[in-house]
């Protein structure tokens, strides 16, 4: 079965409320339960807390000031799983969130204001809870990474991409511009041996696709991380990951936003006019949801998004996307000296 295919009948399966397709097979679940437990021995599990990123940040690194109703500042919130609160590095500034406002701050010419929901170990049933702390925020544009802890612990695919979907839908119906990071390729980690290695990469894609199309529907727009740091991570695997050889290291977290900046632009209205428009040598352009989606989860760093045909979003085959190539983001460097006590 092609895996856009897959990707829509689970995305069917999740908007219908069914369970979807079965995660595993009996032998192969027991074979990936026995590998899963070596992994998570070699990995160990993980201590303490992300560092705390939420504050004001700015484009010239001095000190902000709490937000205030009318304030100029963007609101940026993170939600999901460790990927999004930063787990695995030591100082604020090392962080996803932190970064990306920092980015954020430099290209707007406007403070932006973090306040970081994610949570350490977080699945997609998660999301509820902490988009209900989001939307007190108000935010102008919210970040979600999620899905590894969901293919770790099996969640059926479909249950876990509608717990995305009506995230993004509350997000959205609220006026907030949501990007997605979807589920990395959990087989471009080391701990992780093959026959496994296999099973999981071959879930992880499967899983991201559909999230693509989940996010779609709902009005968000959605990037692959996908084997982002499998490349770097085999010609230099002590620098993309951290001690426990699972989550990203400072470098790591580094190239995830550096992937995500270019889209949370985007959803800003803050894209370089050279920039703007799809670039078809890039590889750019319209498809059917399902098969933008396929393309995406095996290409990191692609972003997909809704769009119109002639007027509809609508063809033969389904809702239409649009499948850009941005460019990666110079990120600024970041002092930690910027962040403030806290957002209001």
């Amino acid at each position: 079965m092609s895996r856009a295919r897959t990707a829509r009948r689970i995305a069917a399966a999740a908007a219908y409320g069914g369970g979807g397709l079965s995660v595993l097979g009996g032998a192969v679940a027991a074979l990936l339960v026995t590998e899963a437990k070596l992994a998570r021995r070699w990995i160990g599990t993980p201590t303490g807390q992300p560092p705390a990123g939420d504050g004001v940040y700015t484009v010239d690194g001095s000190h902000g000031v709490p937000v205030q109703e009318g304030s100029a500042a963007i609101r940026l919130v993170m939600l999901g799983d460790s990927s999004g609160a930063g787990l695995g590095v030591h100082r604020p500034e090392e962080t996803p969130g932190v970064r990306l406002a920092c980015g954020l701050a430099q290209l707007a010419e406007r403070p932006v204001a973090l306040t970081n929901a994610a949570r350490v170990g977080a699945r997609s049933v998660d999301l509820d809870e902490q988009v209900t702390r989001a939307l007190g925020c108000h935010p102008d544009v919210a970040v979600i990474a999620v899905g590894a802890n969901d293919v770790i612990h099996r969640v059926r695919p479909a249950a876990s991409v509608r717990h995305l979907g009506q995230a993004v839908h509350r997000l959205r119906a609220a006026g907030v511009e949501v990007v997605v990071g979807t589920c990395p390729d959990l087989g471009t980690i080391e701990p992780i041996v093959q026959p496994l290695r296999l099973i999981v990469r071959q879930w992880s894609r499967q899983l991201a696709a559909a999230q693509m199309i989940a996010v779609i529907e709902a009005g968000g727009r959605s990037v692959s991380l996908g084997d982002l740091l499998g490349p770097e991570f085999a010609a230099a695997p002590t620098q993309l990951f951290g001690p426990d050889r699972f989550h990203p290291s400072a470098e790591g977290y580094a190239s995830l936003s550096a992937a995500l900046l270019p889209s949370v632009a985007a959803a800003l209205g803050l894209t370089p006019e050279a920039e703007a428009e799809p670039e078809a040598f890039r590889g750019d352009g319209v498809l059917p949801v399902a098969v933008a989606a396929a393309e995406a989860a095996a290409d990191a760093g692609t972003e997909v998004t809704g769009t119109q045909v002639g007027g509809a979003e609508r063809g033969p085959r389904g809702r239409w996307a649009l499948l850009r190539h941005r460019r990666r983001a110079s990120l600024p460097d970041v002092d930690d000296r910027t962040a403030a006590a806290a957002p209001s």
